[in-house]
């Protein structure tokens, strides 16, 4: 891996220094760059990837995908066709990357609104490459997660395969999981039925979501999958997080002093009340 990688000597953290990334742009001055005939987009597209030029892992391993050349679009209005589209292009590239020499994990995220750190708002998300497992995903690994079989009224909706629920003891105040019913790795190993089961639960629930607080909710999505090598624990179970910090509308939860230092979280919202109002938007 490229890049000056620390690990703390006491806690084990890992901390890529990335000095590079400072010279990077905050806000484009001269038009939306993933327009059609933008810096990255010149010629018309469907969904695109390429590589980012701010590289957090260095060259090759991050990549920046566009979801719809519609700059005001939101991720339930591409529909299911349109988010079917980004399933492939996500698992395309997944594949694509795990077969690069030195990789060993391939985390899809999206960060939406500028209250998470997004600074262009046209629709889109990116893929880092890791040489490594990261840590947290390591834990979940080894711990041998799966979907909560029995969530009672944490329970979003079960439909075309899949479940989706909030979480027992989550860190943010809406925070769901998305997780096929039976056993499998990554999006790369979905059958065709299932992909499409994903698509339509993502335009659902991304529909309630942008409806919880009658306004576009800010939030970031990840995707937990199988690493290329892994065999200090149970198969991995494919695991969508999509997570706010909005606690109410417009008004965010901010991690404070003593959760960053204990590791400990305090969250003023309910899990049940999230789930019941997500099921209500129906």
């Amino acid at each position: 891996m490229n890049g000056d990688v620390r690990i703390d000597p006491h806690l084990g953290t890992v901390v890529h220094i990335v000095g590079s990334r400072q010279r990077r742009p905050n806000l484009p001055h001269d038009g939306c760059p993933f327009c059609v005939g933008g810096r990255e987009a010149p010629e018309p597209y469907s969904v695109r990837s390429f590589p980012n030029r701010w590289p957090a892992l260095g060259e090759g391993r991050c990549e920046v995908v566009l979801y719809t050349p519609n700059h005001d679009a939101s991720f339930a209005s591409l529909g299911v066709d349109g988010v079917r589209a980004v399933i492939d292009l996500w698992a395309q590239r997944t594949a694509a990357l795990r077969a690069e020499p030195g990789v060993n994990y391939v985390l899809i995220f999206e960060n939406r609104g500028a209250e998470v750190g997004a600074t262009i708002s046209h629709p889109h998300g990116q893929i880092y490459a890791f040489d490594h497992v990261p840590d947290r995903q390591a834990r979940l690994l080894k711990a041998g997660w799966t979907p909560d079989h029995d969530p009672g009224d944490r329970e979003v909706l079960v439909a075309n395969d899949w479940t989706v629920v909030v979480p027992h003891a989550p860190i943010h105040p809406v925070s769901i999981d998305i997780a096929p019913r039976r056993q499998v790795g990554d999006l790369v190993s979905l059958s065709e039925v299932e992909l499409d089961g994903l698509a339509a639960v993502l335009v659902d629930v991304m529909s309630r979501l942008d409806r919880f607080y009658e306004r576009d909710l800010p939030y970031m999505l990840w995707i937990n999958q199988a690493p290329v090598n892994w065999s200090d624990g149970p198969p991995a179970w494919l695991r969508i997080e999509i997570v706010s910090p909005w606690r109410s509308a417009g008004l965010s939860r901010f991690i404070a002093a003593a959760e960053v230092a204990t590791g400990e979280y305090f969250n003023p919202v309910e899990p049940s009340e999230v789930a019941r109002r997500l099921r209500e938007l129906a």
